[in-house]
């Protein structure tokens, strides 16, 4: 949904649930989601956006600031990254001390191999159980194209960059590939297969396909 607030254009997904009132996340990427119990109509959803629309355009602002802040990839202290969805100063993540500008690059990347190996080991476990498959092999790459894939051979790759992701969003890639372990076209059987481990896996490819450029180094 989208509505225009002081000549801006809000953009947002809807999630509904069993909740007691309408709440405003906005991802440090700029990703809005609006929660809401079920049966809200779409006009309450709207008014309660209106109602907060200058904070929501001031946020929006200060993001898009830092967007282009951070697009310069400052390989010092003070630098800011990306990491599960936040922005963090790059000391915050690796030792930096007497290093210099390409040494830094190259501990940053490989704390995101590091980073991304464990995260996928971890979450990879919960969904090949709820699945019921387990591929032979999980690799970690760098790729500009994809973000995970599988092999006729049961091999899953992920992109190092997937680190960057917020914890769900690297979720939805995971049981994308595992998915692919029984069904390795995109048809409707595929596409109910992830659906029906994570019934919203549209909005986190849309944000990938948002925000993606922004998770490189």
């Amino acid at each position: 949904m989208k509505i225009q607030f002081e000549g801006m254009t809000i953009e947002f997904h809807v999630v509904y649930g069993v909740r007691k009132k309408i709440s405003i996340h906005i991802e440090p990427t700029g990703y809005m989601t609006v929660k809401a119990p079920n049966d809200t109509s779409q006009e309450n959803i709207m008014n309660a956006v209106k109602q907060y629309g200058k904070q929501i355009v001031e946020k929006l602002k200060l993001i898009e600031k830092l967007k282009e802040t951070v697009g310069t990839k400052e390989y010092q202290e003070e630098g800011k990254f990306l990491h599960l969805g936040k922005y963090h100063f790059l000391h915050e993540l690796i030792d930096t001390t007497g290093l210099n500008e390409e040494e830094l690059k190259i501990n940053l990347k490989k704390f995101y191999f590091s980073s991304c190996k464990k995260i996928i080991a971890e979450r990879i476990k919960i969904y090949q159980t709820q699945l019921k498959v387990k591929p032979k092999v999980i690799e970690i790459e760098e790729s500009k194209t994809k973000w995970g894939s599988c092999s006729s051979d049961k091999k899953l790759t992920f992109n190092y960059r997937l680190a960057m992701a917020p914890i769900d969003v690297i979720d939805y890639v995971i049981i994308h590939e595992l998915c692919h372990l029984t069904h390795m076209n995109h048809d409707r059987s595929f596409w109910r297969r992830v659906g029906s481990v994570m019934p919203d896996y549209k909005e986190k490819e849309e944000f990938l396909a948002r925000y993606g450029q922004a998770m490189t180094l």
